[in-house]
């Protein structure tokens, strides 16, 4: 409690200085020391819980909420923090409004009179071999027999870089996005000490990018991104799903002359099937967060921009519909705790605080069955080099954030002792925990 009479000079209020109080002011004192004694609890409860952990995350940040959002303990939970994947919530919860729980990607078919086939896609992060061979499927249906030269039209997208936060790594985390993308970017292949090289997927036929991809390697099976070694992306992009495309149809008794690459749909030709994602959003994102799919979550992202400013779909779109839809959602208060340059959390340049995680999570908890369970706990994490955050629901339902930018990885110590603080049983994930810097770097 502030101590008036320690400064000489300073006259007590509601005391006039011949030493008689007011009446008003004389009222209003208590009521005043009542206030800066409830502040002054607040502010030492939150200290002493950021010194309860101050052995396991001396910078870091954490806040428990209860149903109604009120926030019951917290440590420092307006500092701004790389989010990482736990940034995904963000994405999901802006697309399920603004394009609806319900919502297909959509991916059109054109023929011109010279029998060439057009193929416009519209991001659709679902489009994998099974979705391929229904769409060859679809167009046998149609009367398609013979295909002269088969092209890609990525108008769709006009990205004015690729994925923010992407490294050119072989990780399929590093996979590019575009318009028309199939099985994620990624490449499953094997190869075998004799040097052949085969799919290494069942449905997926084998492609003459998977014999390019294997070259140089060791014998084993892998699970490539098509741009790892660098590449120009668009136009990667579009030969891998020309090249599953033309194999798909191929085995529906289509043949396809030639593949051509990257062409934009001319006026003369006629729409002749628009094909829908068999899973819907709301399935779509169940995956996305269950996987932690950056692809899908940066795909999701730019459909959102898109559907609120029209397609081209860019970065700047995509950005612009997150702000509003979550200022909208959260205030616009709380949606300035929100820095977010992609979809997935792939970019440092990513902000949030526990403050605005709480929010967030307290306005998605309708649709908490989308993250992944553990031991009564809906969570999910977030992983970079040095970046260690993981959020959810407690098993007695509370909202909880942490977020640790810190060389060591306690999150899941830190859970069980707010499990403890909370009454709660904490959730046993599984997962081993490293205090060390040598820890692989995860990007997740």
């Amino acid at each position: 409690m502030p101590r008036w009479r320690a400064c000489p000079r300073l006259v007590e209020p509601g005391v006039t200085r011949t030493g008689r109080r007011s009446g008003a002011a004389g009222r209003l004192l208590p009521a005043v020391l009542l206030v800066l004694l409830l502040v002054a609890g607040e502010w030492q409860s939150a200290f002493a819980t950021c010194r309860a952990i101050a052995d396991l995350a001396p910078a870091g940040a954490y806040g428990v909420a209860d149903a109604g959002g009120r926030i019951v303990d917290a440590c420092n939970p307006g500092r701004p923090l790389v989010p990482a994947s736990v940034l995904k919530i963000a994405t999901v919860a802006a697309a399920l409004a603004i394009l609806g729980p319900d919502y297909r990607f959509r991916t059109e078919l054109f023929l011109d009179d010279r029998d060439n086939l057009f193929i416009k896609g519209f991001g659709d992060p679902s489009l994998v071999s099974e979705e391929a061979a229904t769409l060859a499927e679809q167009l046998r249906q149609r009367g398609v027999q013979r295909v002269h030269t088969l092209y890609i039209d990525t108008s769709a997208f006009a990205l004015e870089n690729q994925t923010p936060g992407q490294e050119d790594s072989d990780n399929p985390y590093d996979a590019p996005v575009g318009a028309l993308s199939v099985n994620f970017n990624a490449v499953a292949l094997s190869k075998d000490k004799e040097g052949r090289i085969a799919s290494g997927e069942a449905l997926t036929p084998l492609l003459p990018i998977m014999r390019e991809l294997g070259q140089g390697r060791p014998a084993g099976s892998w699970r490539v991104n098509i741009c790892g070694r660098g590449c120009d992306a668009e136009a990667r992009v579009a030969r891998y799903a020309g090249e599953l495309l033309q194999a798909m149809l191929a085995q529906n008794g289509i043949s396809v002359v030639a593949l051509g690459g990257i062409r934009s749909v001319p006026p003369t030709a006629r729409l002749i099937h628009t094909h829908a994602s068999s899973q819907t959003l709301i399935e779509i994102s169940r995956s996305c967060l269950h996987h932690s799919s950056n692809f899908m979550a940066n795909l999701i992202f730019l459909a959102c921009g898109a559907a609120r400013f029209g397609y081209p779909a860019t970065w700047e779109k995509a950005r612009l519909a997150m702000r509003k839809e979550l200022a909208e959602q959260l205030g616009a208060a709380a949606a300035a705790d929100i820095v977010q340059v992609d979809g997935a959390g792939l970019s440092r340049d990513n902000r949030v605080t526990v403050r605005v995680m709480l929010q967030l999570l307290t306005h998605f908890r309708p649709h908490m069955d989308l993250l992944n369970k553990e031991r009564g706990a809906a969570v999910k994490t977030g992983t970079l080099t040095g970046v260690y955050n993981l959020v959810g629901y407690l098993p007695a339902g509370q909202a909880f954030a942490i977020l640790l930018n810190q060389p060591a990885n306690r999150r899941d110590e830190i859970l069980a002792r707010l499990a403890r603080l909370h009454g709660t049983r904490p959730p046993d994930s599984g997962r081993k925990t490293s205090h060390s810097v040598s820890q692989p770097a995860a990007r997740k």
